[in-house]
């Protein structure tokens, strides 16, 4: 056993560590034994749950896979015991030394597409995410969105019972199927990592679970390294992700881009992140993913705003309409066409979003400021008043706040 640590925040970072890159593998072992999407899944719960009263005392044994996996095949017993091939999954019920890696990628793959079936609610797939690949339990998940941990046992528990009902198959799509799936997966990844980054409840980021997003997406790659989507969407995370220490004040302000004190950005990840990317887009498969990824890129590669490509953000949000049109995305295109054309371009393209996004705080923050750069502040604050309505993250209220009182 290694030595327990000696501070409680590395512990549990440790052990957070641990438990998420063991949990999806034994789940998914757990769910070939015992055919149960389920009962496999609490087997794993149980286990990290021991694991977790129990390491931080004796320390993380040398080989926590085969720890979890024995305390989850005692707690199975019972389980098979009950069921008439009990002895011959028994005997299945090894966790065997040369087994190693080399099952990984299949079982964790089908693990992940199975969580992220279209059959199952975005809400219920995040969930379900988190607690089977990710091996969080209930009220870690409670605690990163801010929700009552009744609401997400719930949410688990339903779509366990859908999975089971409906007879959804445990496997990677066929190739004729693969595509839209893959979509659901990363659709699924980016939405975490969005929570994490800039959190749509009363918090104004979740490390959490953008580190949970980035593993996945990283876990992803790595099981399909071939698929350029995935590649773009480690890259687009990994981008953003660069700038953390300069997105908020010491306050918890949110710093504007243009803002920020680039010096304080990890260049060494916006490099190795920029590779990644140009690696993806070298197969010639364009995506949503990688355009938003490269967009992000050009503004991380500027080594100040006014050195910014606008030119070339404005074509790539242009390819990125034509593969994915979104009025969000026309929104964010109307930023960078500020910097082209100028405002009044800029604002005609965002009134042009009014009916589509008029719920939208970011609709209305983009158009105050917009309205202030053209001079006229009374409507200007309006709009900022009506942003601050739709938003409950601290840090974009502080914002806000800080340009309505201006």
């Amino acid at each position: 056993m290694t030595a327990p640590s000696h501070g409680a925040a590395e512990s549990h970072d440790r052990l957070a560590h641990v438990v998420r890159e063991h949990a999806g593998r034994l789940a998914a072992s757990l769910i070939e034994v015992t055919g149960d999407f389920s009962a496999a899944e609490d087997l794993v719960q149980d286990a990290v749950l021991v694991a977790l009263k129990h390491w931080p005392v004796d320390g993380i044994p040398e080989r926590p896979d085969a720890w979890l996996f024995t305390v989850a095949r005692r707690r199975g017993l019972d389980l098979l015991r009950r069921q008439e091939n009990y002895r011959r999954k028994l005997a299945q019920l090894q966790w065997p030394p040369d087994q190693g890696e080399a099952s990984e990628p299949d079982e964790r793959l089908r693990l992940v597409f199975t969580c992220c079936h279209p059959a199952l609610t975005q809400e219920a797939q995040i969930a379900l995410t988190l607690r089977v690949v990710c091996g969080l339990t209930t009220a870690q998940i409670a605690r990163a969105f801010l929700v009552r941990e009744s609401t997400v046992a719930q949410r688990i528990t339903r779509a366990k019972q859908k999975i089971t009902k409906a007879g959804i198959p445990y496997r990677v799509p066929d190739d004729e199927e693969l595509g839209d799936r893959l979509s659901q997966v990363l659709a699924v990844i980016y939405l975490l990592f969005n929570e994490g980054y800039l959190s749509t409840a009363e918090q104004a980021q979740s490390h959490d679970l953008a580190d949970d997003a980035e593993w996945l997406a990283a876990l992803l790659h790595r099981l399909m390294p071939t698929e350029p989507e995935v590649a773009g969407l480690l890259a687009l995370i990994r981008l953003h992700r660069a700038r953390t220490a300069a997105r908020f004040t010491p306050e918890g302000t949110l710093v504007r881009l243009q803002d920020q004190d680039r010096s304080l950005w990890d260049h060494e990840a916006i490099a190795a992140a920029t590779d990644l990317l140009t690696r993806a887009i070298r197969r010639q498969h364009p995506g949503p993913y990688q355009l938003q990824a490269a967009i992000v890129a050009c503004h991380a590669e500027a080594a100040r705003w006014e050195d910014t490509d606008w030119e070339q953000i404005v074509l790539l949000y242009d390819m990125l309409l034509h593969l994915a049109p979104s009025p969000v995305t026309r929104l964010h295109r109307a930023v960078a066409l500020r910097y082209t054309q100028g405002p009044h371009a800029a604002l005609a393209e965002v009134d042009d979003l009014a009916t589509e996004l008029n719920r939208y705080y970011l609709f209305h923050a983009t158009r105050a400021d917009l309205l202030r750069t053209l001079d006229r502040p009374d409507q200007a604050r309006a709009a900022d008043r009506l942003a601050l309505e739709l938003t409950a993250n601290p840090a974009e209220r502080a914002l806000l706040q800080e340009r309505a009182a201006s």
